[in-house]
């Protein structure tokens, strides 16, 4: 999926070159030269208008004229490595009937280091399923792969999330994601809109299931104030990121500290405006007026 990707979109492509026999660009009606970089390298482009990474995903794999068995995401500033590669086109077609999935272990890039502490390697997540065989949470934030019908294997390989675009972007990104994250939270507690819970502990997910329940039903019903500096210090101490270096403290101070205090300063602030609304229509009205997006029921 792509919105003026065009720093990226060529890497990504050529990464999965050697292994994909067919590819589909989603393009949010890009503005610079990404759709025309795709066509050139051979990708199908399918233009729809964002609403949100998991309803737009969904609408790819629901519209797009999918054949291949096998299904892979991959963002616009991954890389799929060599090796990896390697691995998805020699073991992948041997793969028993009842392995529906594959799992991928990404690692993060962040100022040309590689991020190996503070919880944020591996990141074990379910990138490749069998054609329907899989569908995207229906969430505003923290979307996830679910798997049905068996079972999911893990690939051994190089899997980088590697985004070349500066703080700026970095900091502009990540506080898109906190006025996301903060709806699903107030979802969460007022229950305004239909909110997916599949999301279960089989192996393709048990990471990110473990990990969302703690934030559920622990840390989101502790201040930010504490949870916020909380965290960042045990990601920092406790979960060793502080062998990541001088790109590790910025990555860490801005990821595991500053965003996860202004999610929780952006709760306070939109509970704040629709305090005293009642009517879960007008309430959801009120944070479509608020931050742009758009809520429904």
């Amino acid at each position: 999926m792509t919105r003026n990707e065009e720093r990226h979109i060529s890497r990504a492509l050529a990464s999965v070159a050697g292994i994909a026999r067919e590819v589909f660009v989603i393009d949010s009606l890009s503005t610079d030269h990404t759709v025309d970089i795709a066509r050139a390298a051979g990708a199908t482009v399918i233009q729809h208008e964002f609403i949100n990474y998991a309803r737009q995903f969904q609408w790819a794999l629901d519209n797009a004229p999918i054949t291949a068995e096998w299904i892979m995401r991959l963002d616009a500033d991954e890389v799929i490595e060599a090796d990896l590669a390697a691995t998805i086109r020699e073991e992948l077609p041997k793969l028993a009937p009842d392995i529906a999935g594959v799992n991928l272990k990404r690692k993060h890039i962040f100022l040309g280091r590689w991020i190996r502490h503070g919880g944020r390697y591996p990141l074990v997540l379910l990138r490749i399923w069998r054609r329907g065989q899989g569908r995207i949470e229906d969430r505003w934030m923290d979307e996830h792969i679910i798997l049905s019908g068996g079972r999911a294997v893990t690939f051994e390989g190089g899997f980088a999330d590697c985004n070349l675009n500066d703080l700026t972007f970095f900091i502009d990104k990540h506080n898109k994601y906190a006025t996301r994250e903060a709806i699903d939270v107030i979802n969460q507690r007022r229950q305004l809109f239909r909110r997916d819970v599949d999301l279960v502990t089989q192996e393709g997910s048990r990471r990110a299931a473990v990990t969302r329940w703690i934030k559920e039903n622990i840390y989101n019903h502790i201040s930010y104030r504490i949870s916020a500096p909380g965290y960042f210090l045990f990601r920092v101490i406790f979960q060793l990121g502080f062998l990541d270096g001088k790109e590790g403290l910025v990555y860490h101070g801005l990821q595991g500290l500053w965003y996860r205090f202004l999610v929780g300063a952006k709760v306070e602030e939109l509970e704040l405006a629709i305090s005293g609304i009642e009517d879960p229509q007008l309430i959801r009205a009120e944070l479509r007026r608020l931050t742009g997006l758009a809520i429904d029921g």
